[in-house]
């Protein structure tokens, strides 16, 4: 007969052996009991914004190989090579020793050489732009998401904008800082108070300098005199901004500008999967 606790013991034994013809995966190593069948090799993964950083310096590298190659193409003397051998008429003529040139350069070899180094530029712009196409965060503007899930390519196009846009809104007009403007809802533009201004008019007066006398006509001054006439109430309109206004839209130009940066900087800081077309390409064109 067997007991309970005979059962116990009998289920842990098998409990055991049975955890034993299962693997352990643990950090990448996989084991069958004590035994490690296999340990994976954990490769760093790059980031958009490295790549970036060193596409710039494989480009020109890859520029001036490239020259350097077509200019070595184009001296044929490097391509050229000779061999001769000098023999005499009869045997007491003149011995000469033999002459020979190597080919310096050989094509094919430039041809080789030449995909190595474009294969290079290929795989990193290739990688560059297949990871631009994955990468994308929100423009987020005091903790609101203003747009979602922005590609790279256009956060990059909203910065550029931003910055014709701040050109701009410093270049509108603002409501002269003498006057003081109320809004005219009838009108839809800023207005001053009414102000009166007296209007006058020029009226000629005689001034007589000196009486006439038997001898002599009187000596007559004409002067102009200002007299009132009348009274101008002058009300000025502007439809441009107040100084508070533009002050406001530069700053929301500021702030949006500085999200769309942040947000370029998360969307580069994607992860980037290493693109592999030089072999490909140049495999067909020289191979």
């Amino acid at each position: 007969m067997v007991t309970l606790s005979d059962h116990s013991s009998e289920a842990h034994a098998t409990d055991n052996r049975s955890e034993a013809l299962w693997p352990s995966v643990v950090a990448g190593r996989i084991t069958f009991g004590e035994t490690e069948v296999f340990a994976a090799t954990v490769t760093p993964v790059a980031k958009l914004n490295q790549i970036i950083a060193v596409e710039k310096g494989v480009k020109s590298k890859a520029h001036q190989d490239l020259t350097a190659a077509h200019h070595g193409l184009q001296k044929p003397a490097l391509l050229a090579g000779i061999s001769r051998t000098y023999q005499p008429k009869d045997e007491e003529g003149e011995q000469l020793p033999p002459e020979s040139t190597r080919v310096q350069v050989q094509a094919e070899d430039v041809l080789r050489e030449t995909a190595a180094t474009l294969s290079r530029l290929f795989d990193v712009t290739a990688t560059k732009d297949w990871a631009n196409c994955a990468a994308r965060a929100d423009v987020t503007v005091d903790g609101r998401v203003l747009v979602a899930d922005v590609p790279v390519s256009y956060l990059l196009f909203l910065e550029k904008q931003l910055v014709d846009l701040t050109t701009f809104v410093r270049k509108l007009p603002l409501l002269d800082a003498s006057e003081s403007w109320v809004q005219d809802p009838s009108t839809d533009a800023w207005k001053t108070e009414p102000v009166r201004t007296l209007r006058t008019k020029k009226v000629p007066r005689n001034h007589v300098k000196a009486e006439a006398t038997d001898k002599h006509p009187a000596q007559v001054e004409v002067y102009y005199e200002d007299i009132p006439v009348g009274y101008w109430t002058t009300v000025k309109f502007s439809g441009a901004l107040p100084a508070r206004r533009v002050n406001e839209l530069l700053d929301r130009v500021e702030k949006l500008q500085q999200a769309v940066k942040f947000a370029r900087e998360e969307a580069n800081g994607s992860d980037v999967v290493d693109q592999r077309v030089g072999d490909a390409v140049f495999g067909y064109l020289f191979g």
